[in-house]
């Protein structure tokens, strides 16, 4: 139980980070001001990459050397 406990540590942290980042590149493209900014566009790509942040873990779990 302690090896899932964490990897949903690992996981978690590493979505919320690539889903940040996601948002902030997708917010800086082609954005003058801040209501220039498509928000469903940049919730949709960030959303995906979370979820690609998610499988990517479960491929790499292993060698984070947890």
């Amino acid at each position: 139980m302690d090896k899932w406990n964490k990897f949903w540590a690992y996981a978690g942290e590493r979505s919320i980070k690539t889903v940040a980042q996601t948002a902030l590149a997708t917010m800086s493209v082609g954005a003058v001001g801040i209501f220039d900014v498509d928000w469903l566009n940049v919730a949709s790509v960030a959303a995906l990459s979370g979820v690609m942040s998610l499988l990517t873990s479960v491929l790499q779990y292993d060698k984070a050397g947890e």
